[in-house]
């Protein structure tokens, strides 16, 4: 999570397992010797540009080094510079395949996993990817330089071998079904990367050193504030593979920068790059629309997925002491009219968030069957009682459930927590009223926040909008200094080790971890770590549903929407998608990976 660029499809078997590739339940898709992925075209051309708009929050970009703490990369580098030495599919879950590894070997016990590197792999520098390339990019992955998410996802790691020269043997405390391919998902790097004079600088002092990965591009032109251009690699190593045959094929891939939403909208207007993946609901069905959109250059298209809904959430920041009675997060649950903003603010274009695993097989629903209660039991009155009945459900205004009706009940559990109504405010016995901050980097974030701070004054409680520069967001939001912010977290059919850096309370001490809430509950551990060593799906099951039931009735998150499409335009008079789009696929990678450009453009 996070940004850390990792294959979260890949997941861990417990049989012995010697082959090409690796997946997480023992049945993968795709056959030894397969020619290429069934979603590609394996002819298309190369050649051409595309030309994007950056896919991050901030405007532009200070370092070449996305693995460590401070500054901010370029969009889209980790993928299109560095290999990994698994590749996942995105018509398949749970699996890998071998990339920079041409075999993946794991022990009949789970406790290792032996990589062997092939021959023909190259980085940039035209140096033979090694197994001491491996070695060390872990050691600095979980060195004292890098994000500690590193450290939490890598936490059953026990340590790497080198065996020989292109032999790598991962060894790993505990069985974790996840552990092999999560280590086989991590972007690999030279030992020559921010060398100098022979010795390597502090990692954190490798800012605009450029990258020496072994991925399909290389940095090319470089505008500051303006954009960057990735040129593909003429003499990729692996342009050839099974996993790579038919993707990587625009020569250029320009990101272009923007200082907001409305600028990034008219340049897509007036052609100055070919393709943007829309979020906002209002800019989709009224104000993506124009002349070139009659003339067919600009095609505006829906496509349907089937990835995990995620869990898109006002996160609630347990450090806060106004914040740590489950009955007032409760009420500021109670408080969100979804349908009501669904209706006036998103054109009926979203789905409510209804836990952590929506749209997979985790997630939880009616009350917990044996097989959960077995799991939740030990920790009666240790967790909030909520658990033991019906999966939790958003709260509803849309008929026969009315916002006055669910304010009524806020009202109570606000009561039961203390907080009465005393001189004109809402106060807990200490005379303190409920004040809290809602922190955005971008001040259009009020129109969807607006809703709920005027409902939640009618309990008494204020929320204050308060926006600040993205440098100061993102250092705030490192350093978990803030009460309530909104997150997108993407979501996974196979919950593993990620999972632990979100809600294991290791996590929640640890700067720029994922535990954004600071939630600290041995019950949660537990079923964590039942989680990620569960040997068979079966055992996993039960685990992650308990898990859902959990986190979602200590109201830490409170959940925002969903929608079941990418909403994408592009140019249709230079770009040519392949003819569907794999289930799994994460919108715009969609376009970089597989869609080419057309051999005659039509002029602007």
């Amino acid at each position: 999570m996070r940004g850390l660029p990792i294959l979260l499809a890949l997941a861990f078997s417990p049989a012995a397992w010697s082959a090409h590739g690796y997946a997480l339940w023992g049945d993968l898709k795709y056959p030894p010797g397969f020619p290429a992925f069934a979603y590609v075209n394996p002819q298309a051309p190369k050649g051409g540009e595309l030309r994007l708009v950056s896919n991050l929050r901030y405007s532009t970009f200070d370092k070449y080094n996305p693995f460590t703490i401070k500054g901010s990369p370029p969009a889209y580098l980790p993928a299109l510079m560095f290999d990994s030495l698994l590749a996942g599919a995105a018509d398949e879950i749970g699996s890998g395949y071998g990339l920079l590894a041409e075999d993946v070997d794991v022990t009949p016990d789970g406790l290792a996993a032996t990589f062997r590197l092939r021959k023909e792999a190259r980085f940039h520098n035209g140096d033979p990817v090694l197994a001491a390339d491996v070695k060390y990019t872990f050691d600095t992955l979980l060195g004292p330089y890098t994000s500690p998410a590193y450290k939490t996802t890598l936490d059953d790691l026990a340590g790497l071998d080198v065996v020989d020269e292109r032999t790598v043997r991962f060894r790993f405390k505990r069985k974790n079904r996840e552990m092999p391919l999560t280590v086989g998902g991590l972007p690999i790097f030279s030992r020559k990367w921010g060398m100098v004079g022979g010795k390597p600088k502090r990692f954190d002092e490798v800012v605009m050193d450029v990258p020496i990965g072994s991925g399909p591009y290389r940095i090319g032109p470089v505008n500051f504030g303006k954009d960057i251009t990735y040129v593909r690699d003429p003499n990729y190593w692996g342009r050839d593979l099974n996993v790579r045959r038919g993707t990587s094929n625009f020569d250029r891939i320009t990101v272009k920068i923007y200082k907001d939403n409305t600028a990034r909208l008219e340049a897509l207007k007036a052609g100055e790059f070919d393709l943007m993946r829309f979020f906002s609901a209002g800019d989709w069905a009224r104000r993506v629309n124009g002349r070139r959109f009659k003339t067919g250059e600009l095609v505006k298209a829906e496509f349907r997925h089937q990835l995990p809904s995620g869990f898109q959430s006002y996160v609630l920041n347990l450090r806060n002491p106004k914040l740590q009675d489950v009955r007032v997060r409760e009420a500021l649950d109670l408080a969100v009219d979804f349908e009501y903003m669904n209706r006036q603010l998103f054109y009926n274009s979203y789905q409510r968030v209804q836990g952590l695993f929506g749209n997979t097989e985790c997630k939880s629903t009616g009350t917990p069957p044996p097989e959960e209660l077995a799991l939740l039991e030990p920790w009666r009155g240790k967790i909030p009682d909520a658990v033991f009945g019906p999966a939790y459900q958003a709260p509803r205004t849309d008929p026969p459930n009315t916002l006055r009706d669910n304010l009524r009940k806020a009202r109570e559990l606000l009561k039961q927590a203390g907080w009465e109504v005393r001189d004109g405010a809402l106060r807990n016995p200490k005379g303190e009223p409920l004040v809290l901050e809602y922190l955005d980097s971008a001040e259009g974030g009020a129109r969807t926040v607006t809703p709920w701070i005027r409902n939640l004054e009618k309990l008494g409680i204020t929320l204050n909008f308060r926006t600040v520069d993205f440098a100061l967001y993102q250092q705030r939001f490192q350093r978990k200094e803030f009460e309530i912010i909104s997150l997108a977290y993407p979501g996974t059919a196979t919950p593993g080790q990620d999972y632990v850096d979100l809600f294991g309370s290791k996590s929640a001490d640890i700067e720029d971890s994922g535990n954004l809430t600071g939630i600290k509950s041995p019950a949660v551990d537990e079923l964590l770590r039942r989680m990620t060593s569960a040997n068979t799906k079966a055992e996993m099951l039960p685990a992650c549903r308990a898990l859902e039931r959990v986190i979602m009735h200590s109201h830490i998150l409170i959940p925002q929407w969903t929608a079941p499409t990418h909403r994408i335009v592009y140019n249709a008079w230079r770009l040519q998608p392949t003819a569907t789009m794999p289930p799994y696929s994460q919108g715009e990678g969609w376009a970089i990976d597989t869609w080419w450009a057309k051999p005659q453009q039509a002029p602007l």
